[in-house]
């Protein structure tokens, strides 16, 4: 299968930047110079566009070209010249007036981009790409384009003068209406709603659907009407089939990936289609075991091969029968489905060394290969469009034409694919039901399907929600792959064609054979499909169509909310401790807007029987602190409105609702009565009442209070309403705000409630005094520390850093504790004597990872700030435990170096840890401490290795603060005794491991394996050179007969003859550093790799150095493909 979605920093990756997340500088290049562009408004299908761009090793972290228009839009390239958060150059082709353009726009698009080599244009680096721009994803391209060390390293070519050109070839196709199309009414069918990246999931569960066989089946797997969907595979499944089946718009897969139990993460990784259809069929055919569909899969889609080995020269064959529910063909070195089928059978020949061992004939010459027994009724192919280069040491995606023709025969002549056990009375005659298609690169993508649901000639293509009439010729010759030319039409300018490899291209085929076609394609009913799931999935659809309908209508209606008393009782101390209650847990009525409010209270009093004198309707107003009170009653006056024009008066938003706090008086013996008579002088006060000892806050009721009266004439009222005694002594608090931060004020009891500046609809906390000498301690002594308690207080999941998935355990803390607070709780927690020895590292909130470096000791003021990422807050903290202090850790400078041993090929990684200002020879003497050294006397040198060269080699004398070994390998190795004597006219050169890159438009090396430094002495030819690197890499002579050996500058090889004076061709240095020129070494990359020994500083520091290696594909955005 492909590998996920950028898990690595890769080559060739085509990603939306998600620019706003990771980048937030935006700056204009300066001096920039258009050298060729378009006309102002330009009509025509294709253009080049060139940029050169001066200054570039000063340009911004994100910068823009000019605009050019192509095909009547407008576009301009995006590039990061560092980087967008990876070691290469960033660059994408960009919509420039997205934010201008209507809702719903689309733009269709094929384009290269490529960095021209101003001094050897053939090197110029240029790679395709393919796009349906949308407001989603208004930019498309590669995260790394290049390496920035080839971009900035200046004998490459790519900067000169510190001036970079850029071009930009695009060809606009036609844009499709995207979201105004009706799938269900063009096309009869509704599409599958994308969570992120699961266009794959979308366009197999579309195929596995249209299989009318397996519909039915899957209908008729046992479920019950307990069952949910989000936990039950087959009734997930049967859910979305019969929406898919009955829906007008298109159906989500929310629940069916839940009961996969997937996450929301999940859904934002793209895997494979193959995998996904072998694992899904193996659980359902699990699910089907005892059941009435019990054997379902394997009746569908299982057939059988046989391997076999014969012997040709004695009287013996080997055979072994072996099932498939799908068949992999190569598409490397096929031109169709027929060469595959005749490489999948083609025999081999086992003779000289490859002989086979026959049992009681020894070895003997043979014929191996595979024959067919039977196919299943449903035959699927999948391409083996991904493969893995051991050349480049990579995936990589095949994207060569490849034919699959529309009618398969697999008894083509004379059954040659095969057993001789054949049923030959089944024809083996296949036509295509459905083409699964891959857009995009090894490293992601986007997957959609064309399905012909009854075998007709009609076409449909289901890409997501939509799904579209298509021809046959789209679906078919249209996804062999190869290449596609379109003409430059520009006129004056180079009219060389526009070649661009075709991405799109069919990956996995459908087949269904013609004698099993009616069992097949037949006819579903509503009797297949169980009465309690008809029943569930009506209601579904009713309540979805009422909610649309509503939404529809929405602009007819106002809602209205209504808080009580009771909703206060309720609320509060449980959900709610400031304010006075959710308004979304309220009584809630849509009315239609025109209705007189006057007509409504009617419609309350008949519903809830309250008299329509006794209800008194307050407005809500949102105070200048962010709080949220009643503010005044309803004048009748304004009863008599329209509640739309209420609604416009109590809140100036542009939202539908209207928001009211009705006050009751409710008198025993006689129910409801009407309200008492306001003034201007009653308040409407609030009481919420706060037990210390149970940490409890609970709302105890309202009362009017005259404006001129003190809190202490109404204590003997609140007593009461607290159930203590008359004269308990209390203290009463004014809830004022809580954002940001809590204000809970004292109220003096002595003064007036106007002069404690109280008024309408204003809050009021009190508890009991404490009482002097009774030596009572609280966590929360009184309201305001408990209420800044609660506004601070946050749950929090700890991970362990080596298990970043799995919730170890969760703690209360505040949002104010410091990071000393925060690990003295988790070593509380654990058990741990020692709190400093914990370290914390925050959590990415997109990749759902830990961020790729730890929180530094006392690096963030509070709780809070460790748990902001970007603009969003999470609840999740990683921790892990060191084996020293981590003040004192930090003091500390640790290094990951790889020592290469010189006597034998093993490398032993040593964990340095030194002081910051410590020298490299400090490092280097720790080495020889901790390694075997072929003697004791043995120098070392320290190296900085990057892409498989060596670019720096040490001082001695040089600290380690700076040194960086996230980004480069640090080697240390012995320095051989020869370079320590070395002639005026020796030379010590680099040589390196170097492959041609055959798949690229230019010429292109690649290089690999252990760069190393070597010394050449003075007349000494290429031959003699060569003895020497053999015996010190210890190559085979048949091995190395193959190697070629070439002086390589600025990237472009010369191959040597053996005769050659090597001295001659390498300059003499005075300094070290990232030579350009070498001596490379040609060959295939097929040597054992070196084993590798750690050395330990402690077993568990160490541990965290395996973390860190994979903390920065952590780092890596979510990439949305689709």
């Amino acid at each position: 299968m492909p590998p996920l979605p950028l898990d690595q920093p890769v080559d060739m990756d085509i990603t939306v930047p998600r620019s706003g997340d990771l980048v937030t500088t935006e700056a204009q290049a300066e001096n920039l110079t258009l050298v060729s562009g378009g006309p102002i408004k330009d009509e025509l299908s294709s253009w080049r566009f060139t940029w050169a761009i001066e200054n570039f090793s000063r340009l911004a972290k994100k910068v823009y070209s000019d605009d050019f228009y192509v095909g009547g839009f407008q576009w301009r390239i995006l590039i990061f010249p560092k980087g967008n958060n990876v070691d290469h150059l960033s660059m994408y082709l960009d919509v420039a007036d997205s934010t201008m353009l209507p809702p719903g726009w689309s733009r269709f698009a094929q384009f290269s981009l490529t960095v021209v080599n101003q001094i050897h244009n053939q090197y110029s680096i240029r790679k395709e790409s393919q796009h349906q721009f949308n407001a989603r994803e208004s930019d498309w391209g590669f995260t790394n384009f290049m390496p920035l060390a080839d971009l900035y390293d200046p004998a490459r070519g790519f900067r000169v003068n510190d001036r970079c050109i850029i071009e930009a070839d695009v060809a606009v196709r036609k844009p499709l209406d995207y979201w105004s199309h009706d799938s269900k009414k063009e096309t009869g069918c509704v599409g599958l709603k994308n969570q992120g990246a699961t266009c794959y999931m979308n366009s197999l569960l579309q195929t596995l659907y249209h299989i009318p066989y397996f519909r039915k089946a899957v209908y008729h797997m046992p479920t019950t009407e307990n069952d949910m969907p989000s936990g039950s595979i087959p009734l997930a499944l049967q859910s979305l089939f019969y929406k898919l089946q009955h829906s007008d718009t298109s159906v989500s897969t929310k629940e069916l990936t839940k009961s996969f139990g997937w996450d929301t993460y999940d859904s934002f990784l793209q895997h494979d289609v193959q995998e996904l259809n072998r694992v899904l069929c193996e659980k359902l055919e699990d699910k089907m075991k005892g059941t009435v569909v019990e054997g379902t899969i394997q009746q569908l889609f299982e057939g059988h091969h046989m391997n076999y080995i014969e012997c040709i020269n004695v009287d013996y064959k080997s055979t072994r029968k072996e099932s498939f529910y799908d068949l992999q063909l190569d598409v490397k070195g096929c031109q169709s489905v027929y060469d595959s089928f005749d490489k999948y059978v083609e025999v081999e020949h086992l003779e000289h060394d490859n002989k086979y061992h026959a049992e009681k004939y020894g070895l003997q010459e043979a014929r191996k290969g595979v024959l067919f027994i039977d196919f299943p009724p449903v035959l699927q192919l999948q391409l083996k469009r991904f493969e893995y280069d051991f050349m480049q040491d990579t995936m990589v995606k095949i994207n060569d034409y490849y034919e699959f023709p529309l009618q398969l025969d697999l008894d083509r002549d004379n059954g040659k694919y095969l057993s001789p056990e054949a049923d030959r009375s089944v024809r083996n005659l296949y036509t295509l039901h459905s083409v699964l298609v891959h857009s995009g690169g090894v490293h992601g993508g986007h997957y959609y399907a064309y399905i012909r649901p009854t075998l007709s000639n009609q076409w449909f293509r289901f890409d997501d929600e939509r799904v579209t009439k298509e021809d046959a010729k789209r679906a078919s010759e249209e996804q062999y792959g190869g290449e596609e030319e379109l003409p430059n039409t520009n006129p004056g300018f180079n009219n060389s064609p526009f070649k661009f490899t075709k991405y799109s291209n069919a990956y996995m085929l459908v087949y269904i054979r013609d004698s099993d076609k009616d069992m097949i394609m037949c006819n579903v009913d509503e009797k297949d499909i169980a009465q309690h799931l008809r029943v569930r999935l009506d209601k579904e659809l009713e309540e979805k169509e009422k909610k649309r309908k509503e939404k529809a209508e929405a602009h007819l209606y106002t809602i209205i909310k209504i808080a009580r008393n009771e909703d206060m009782f309720e609320q509060i101390g449980k959900d709610k401790f400031f304010d006075l209650v959710d308004h979304d847990k309220v009584q809630s009525f849509r009315i239609p807007k025109q209705m007189p409010f006057i007509l409504f209270k009617e419609k309350y009093a008949k519903e809830f029987h309250i008299p329509v004198p006794c209800q008194r309707f307050w407005l809500w107003a949102k105070r200048q602190n962010h709080t949220y009170r009643p503010n005044r009653p309803l004048t009748p006056q304004e009863e008599t409105r329209p509640v739309g024009e209420l609604r416009e008066i109590s809140n100036k938003a542009s939202n539908a609702e209207l928001k009211l706090f009705l006050e009751l008086e409710i008198k025993q013996g006689f129910g409801f009565v009407p309200p008492p008579m306001k003034t201007k002088e009653d308040l409407l006060l609030f009481f919420k009442l706060y037990d210390p000892s149970q940490e409890n806050l609970r709302y105890v009721g309202r009362l009017y209070v005259k404006a001129s009266g003190k809190p202490l004439d109404i204590y003997s009222t609140l007593n009461q309403m607290a159930g203590f005694a008359v004269d308990e002594e209390i203290e009463l608090f004014e809830e004022i705000k809580f954002d940001p931060r809590v204000m809970c004020e004292h109220v003096n009891e002595m003064l007036s409630f106007q002069i404690n500046q109280l008024e309408d609809g204003d809050i009021i906390c009190y508890q009991k005094a404490p009482k002097a000498g009774s030596g009572e301690q609280f966590h929360h002594p009184n309201v305001p520390s408990f209420l800044e308690y609660v506004h601070n207080r946050q749950v929090v999941r700890f991970r362990i850093l080596a298990k970043p998935k799995e919730d170890e355990f969760s703690l209360e803390l505040s949002k104010l504790h410091k990071y000393d607070d925060v690990v003295m709780k988790v070593a509380q927690h654990i058990g741990l004597s020692d709190p400093s020895k914990i370290r914390l590292t925050s959590h990415n909130c997109y990749s759902q990872q830990p961020k790729p470096q730890p929180i530094k000791y006392q690096g963030v003021e509070h709780l809070s700030d460790m748990l902001i990422h970007l603009n969003q807050t999470s609840d999740i903290l990683y921790y892990e435990i060191l084996d020293i202090p981590l003040p004192e850790l930090q003091c500390l400078k640790t290094l990951k170096i790889a020592f290469h041993l010189a006597t034998k090929d093993e490398v032993v990684l040593s964990t340095i840890r030194l002081p910051k200002q410590s020298t490299v020879e400090d490092v280097l003497n720790d080495i020889k401490s901790k390694v075997n050294l072929s003697h004791p006397d043995a120098q070392l040198r320290l190296l900085e290795v990057f892409y498989h060269k060596i670019y720096k080699i040490f001082p001695l004398s040089e600290t380690i603060e700076n040194i960086n070994d996230h980004y480069w390998t640090l080697r240390a190795e012995e320095i051989p005794e020869e370079e320590k004597s070395l002639g005026p006219h020796d030379r010590l050169i680099h040589v390196y491991h170097f492959m041609k890159d055959t798949t690229q438009n230019h010429v292109q090396i690649h290089n690999f394996g252990d760069p190393f430094l070597f010394a050449i002495h003075e007349g000494e030819t290429l031959s003699d050179v060569k003895l020497r690197i053999q015996k010190k890499l210890h190559v085979t002579d048949h091995e190395f007969s193959k190697w070629n050996f070439a002086f390589v500058l600025h990237g472009r090889p010369e191959y040597l003859q053996d005769s050659e004076i090597l001295c001659a061709r390498f300059q003499r240095r005075d300094i070290y550093g990232a030579w350009e020129q070498y001596l490379g070494l040609e060959h295939t990359d097929h040597a054992p790799k070196r084993s590798y020994v750690v050395n330990q500083v402690s077993e568990v520091y160490n541990d965290y150095f395996s973390i860190l290696q994979n903390r920065y594909p952590f780092e890596k955005p979510v990439k949305i493909y689709n």
